[in-house]
């Protein structure tokens, strides 16, 4: 169906003309026709990339390559076990990635899942269920009190019918909806109140509409086209680990070519050096990393998942670390998703009401921040607000893990609790005062009235809309009694509404009659007060913004929700504190690209979106080179979600399709859990970051020892069985050790990591070689001391192996930090004391028993030949001690 001017802009008769149907709906005949030519109402999936091309995939990875010729280059050297271990780790990373990649779309399922199973329509002018997946555009569908809408429509009938649209806009409370042709052809969803939409819920009366779209032109299916469009980008890491990975192949590539060519010019047998030469690539190709990777990023799991938060793809661990923007949702996100009031104004005063949500404690102060008792007035009031209300305030569990939620109207639930606050609760009103009567709220006299039975007589209680309430009252209830409502009196209260509204406070207004009947309950009445509520920010919230602005993390918010609403929240968070600004989606819509990307540093707020809106703000962010977080919990969040670099979706009020879009979970929707998650991210990275140093420190080293000898015509100070005896030492247990390192205590004092630098910025490269030069210089030196002290060549391959061996142990204590000494909390890492110990038994073993030393070529060492080793690799602590103390002194660029 096109149609040149949208939807909600057409009367019902234009609809109708489009459409090509009627009142009474389509024929059965129309309908299948339909049908075959638009295909049925149904999320379509995208076409799936085969499992085994998934699996191909993963070894197009150069880090993967690399290891799976170091497995083949152990299996010929005789080295089972080792090759057995590098193929397991070459396995497991091939499986997790594959896993990751095949459940990547399950988003689409998830919209799949959310379309209603039926729909009452009529079809030959009677009405009928049939599956949603049969409705066509034209068809005229009823609504209930229940129902989920099947389709996007045009209503034709609406009776007091409220739809919740909080899974498309992220706007809590439900909306009003009606009949009338809308003035805007760019009203943004969340406005457009003459229209229903799929996969939103009808909370209250009943409605008829005809379906305008089916399918995939849904806003569902909008949204469903921008997942399918978006691609995934690699994370920090990951781009890190395959720079890594390339360089190492290189280097591997260029010295042992360069050892093997000397050896063989020297006249040094092929095969002796060819073998050499494989045990010199197997030392430099770092087979542990990918094991070191996932047990880091694991290892962070576990504690996140302690932090509340469940991540569901091991790379966003380390998203989070680099995190420098938090595009947030502001509906149970930033805010409760619980209306609360907050101000009320009875008998002339104006109280203010302490606590936030369902949980049913608080106080009420007046102006001054005195703490009162409720007043007879203030009572008045709050007993209307109850009796006129149908929700039910409920509790779980006990004592310390008791909760509190509703069982019905947001709103209406925000007044049961004010008056439990008061000691008022509904069981007992309702039982002491029960309901006779009532005159149901509808979208024409925004009003709900009940009459009560009372030792006083019949009483009608009112809430509603201030301007409705007070046309109906001719007096005012006063802390003098009842008095007469004079225009003065009324604009007075006028006044106190408006100035609630301003703050954006929802406001409500009460009012009862003495002796009422159902016909005269509204008018005459009395006008008892007004309320004033919001769904009020997480307390813990604004602390999290403020911890992520010391952590240099900036965190915007956008929202379906309506600007006044979004940027009075914004102010309580202290968004818009630094003067950032705040736009609306149609503001938005206006801007190019370029004045985005000009402006969108400057943007704190955004009201009032659609999902194409925040694909452009995570995009423009991104633009300017950050790494962009963004949190949601509805549908409308899901493109956004996918398209940022992590994805954050809430546990509990989150939809399925947004979690499954989302990279993490917050199993307490609670916006602290994010700040949590960060920190741990940045350990984590900080972990890998450790590991790599002393890994390709001690590398250099071990190169450096072989290029040395060679270059001087020294006979090799190692063998091949000797190197990858200290491969094994360094590349096991210290470097898995140094993977869960406890992270250091200012981590969230600095500044997020710059993506772009990659993890060998100038201070790293410089502690790389500083310790691996060092290794070089001591170790090639005692080699030669040794041979022209007059032993033998296999004691001096003997001290020279010892000495390397320890002095990457001293090493592995260093690279604890790449800033602070080693002197602070030098054994804090207790898997690092257990893994020194444990390869010192084995380097023990490998001198002392005679079974080994010809695997080995190993000699029995005395003690002097040991004091001497032991004298000179722990030289290399001092030596990297002094280069961080530079470090911290910007010598070699900025430390972070």
């Amino acid at each position: 169906m096109i149609t040149n001017k949208p939807w909600h802009s057409l009367t019902k008769e234009e609809t109708f003309s489009i459409t090509g149907s009627s009142p009474v709906g389509l024929t059965n005949n129309e309908a299948e026709d339909r049908l075959v030519k638009i295909g049925p109402n149904e999320i379509q999936a995208v076409k799936r990339t085969s499992a085994w091309k998934i699996l191909l995939e993963q070894f197009k990875n150069i880090l993967i390559l690399i290891l799976l010729i170091a497995t083949i280059i152990s299996l010929v050297l005789g080295h089972g076990v080792e090759s057995i271990a590098i193929a397991v780790i070459v396995l497991f990373a091939v499986v997790l990635g594959f896993i990751q990649e095949y459940r990547a779309e399950r988003a689409i399922e998830a919209l799949r899942e959310m379309a209603a199973p039926t729909a009452s329509v009529f079809r030959d002018g009677v009405e009928i269920n049939i599956p949603s997946r049969d409705l066509v555009p034209g068809d005229v569908i009823l609504l209930h009190t229940g129902d989920r809408i099947p389709a996007d429509s045009r209503l034709l009938d609406a009776v007091n019918l409220q739809v919740v649209e909080a899974a498309l806009t992220g706007e809590s409370v439900p909306v009003e909806k009606h009949i009338q042709p809308l003035v805007g052809d760019d009203l943004p969803v969340g406005d457009r109140k003459n229209m229903v939409y799929a996969g939103t819920a009808a909370t209250y009366g009943r409605g008829k509409a005809i379906v305008v779209a089916t399918g995939m032109q849904t806003e569902f299916g909008k949204i469903a086209k921008l997942l399918q469009t978006i691609e995934t980008g690699k994370t920090p890491l990951q781009i890190n680990l395959d720079k890594v990975g390339t360089v190492l192949a290189r280097a591997a590539i260029v010295v042992v070519a360069l050892i093997v060519a000397l050896g063989l010019v020297r006249g040094q047998p092929f095969v002796e050096m060819l073998i050499f030469g494989i045990a010199l690539a197997v030392a430099v190709v770092p087979e542990a990393l990918p094991a070191v990777v996932t047990i880091s990023l694991a290892i962070g799991v576990q504690k996140m998942v302690k932090r509340n938060a469940l991540i569901r793809k091991l790379p966003a661990v380390e998203t989070l670390g680099s995190t420098s923007v938090i595009c947030s949702d502001k509906t149970g996100t930033l805010t409760k998703d619980e209306m609360t009031v907050q101000q009320l104004f009875a008998g002339g005063q104006l109280f203010h009401v302490t606590g936030s949500g369902y949980d049913p404690i608080g106080e009420y102060k007046l102006s001054d921040e005195t703490v009162v008792k409720p007043t007879k007035a203030l009572i008045q009031m709050l007993t209307a607000a109850v009796l006129a209300s149908d929700t039910q305030l409920i509790s779980s569990g006990e004592g310390s893990a008791k909760t509190w939620h509703i069982k019905g109207d947001p709103t209406e639930g925000a007044l049961v609790v004010a008056a439990s606050k008061a000691g008022l609760e509904k069981d007992q009103l309702d039982l002491t005062f029960p309901r006779l009567q009532e005159i149901p709220f509808s979208s024409e006299t925004k009003r709900m009235t009940t009459l009560h039975q009372t030792p006083d007589g019949i009483i009608a209680y009112a809430k509603g809309a201030p301007e409705m309430i007070l046309s109906s009252c001719d007096s005012i209830l006063t802390p003098d009694g009842i008095k007469p409502l004079d225009e003065k009196t009324r604009q007075d209260v006028l006044s106190a509404a408006l100035g609630m509204a301003e703050k954006a406070l929802r406001v409500l207004a009460m009012a009862n009659k003495q002796n009422a009947t159902l016909e005269n309950a509204q008018a005459g009445m009395t006008f008892l007060g007004l309320v004033g509520m919001i769904d009020p920010p997480r307390p813990e919230a604004k602390n999290a913004i403020a911890v992520c602005e010391q952590a240099g993390i900036r965190t915007v918010m956008i929202t379906g929700d309506h600007p006044v609403t979004a940027q009075a929240v914004a102010r309580d968070l202290g968004l818009l504190a630094s003067g950032g600004r705040a736009i609306t989606g149609a503001e938005l819509e206006e801007m190019t690209d370029d004045q985005l990307y000009g402006d969108v540093e400057n943007i704190s707020v955004y009201a009032r979106v659609s999902p194409a809106h925040k694909l452009r703000v995570v995009g423009a962010w991104q633009a300017h080179g950050n790494i962009v977080a963004m949190t949601g919990d509805g549908v409308n969040d899901a493109p956004a979600l996918k398209k940022a670099d992590i994805g954050i979706a809430m546990g509990i009020t989150g939809t399925d399709v947004t979690k499954e879009a989302a990279a993490m979970t917050l199993t307490d929707d609670n916006f602290a859990s994010i700040v949590a998650a960060v920190e741990e991210g940045r350990g984590v990275f900080g972990n890998i970051k450790k590991y790599l140093m002393f890994l390709l420190s001690s590398n250099i080293g071990e190169i450096g020892l072989m290029a040395g000898a060679a270059l001087l015509g020294l006979p090799l100070p190692l063998s091949a069985v000797q190197i990858l005896f200290v491969n094994l030492a360094t590349d096991g247990l210290p470097a898995l050790a140094l993977s869960m390192d406890p992270p250091d205590s200012d981590l969230m004092q600095r500044k997020p990591r710059n993506p772009r630098t990659g993890i060998f910025t100038r201070p790293v490269v410089t502690m790389m070689l500083v310790g691996g030069i060092w290794s070089t210089i001591i170790n090639l030196g005692l080699f030669l001391w040794a041979m022209n002290s007059g032993r033998g060549l296999s004691e001096a391959m003997t001290m020279t192996f010892v000495s390397l061996v320890l002095i990457q142990f001293f090493k592995a204590y260093n690279f604890r930090s790449d800033r602070n000494s080693v002197t602070n909390k030098p054994f804090a890492n207790k898997w690092l004391n257990y893994a020194i110990v444990a390869d010192i038994a084995l380097l023990v073993m490998v001198i002392y028993v005679p079974a080994l030393h010809d695997a080995f070529g190993t000699y029995y060492l005395p003690l002097i030949d040991w004091v001497i080793a032991i004298v000179l690799s722990i030289t290399i602590m001092p030596v990297l001690e002094a280069a961080k103390w530079m470090l911290r002194r910007g010598w070699f660029g900025n430390i972070d």
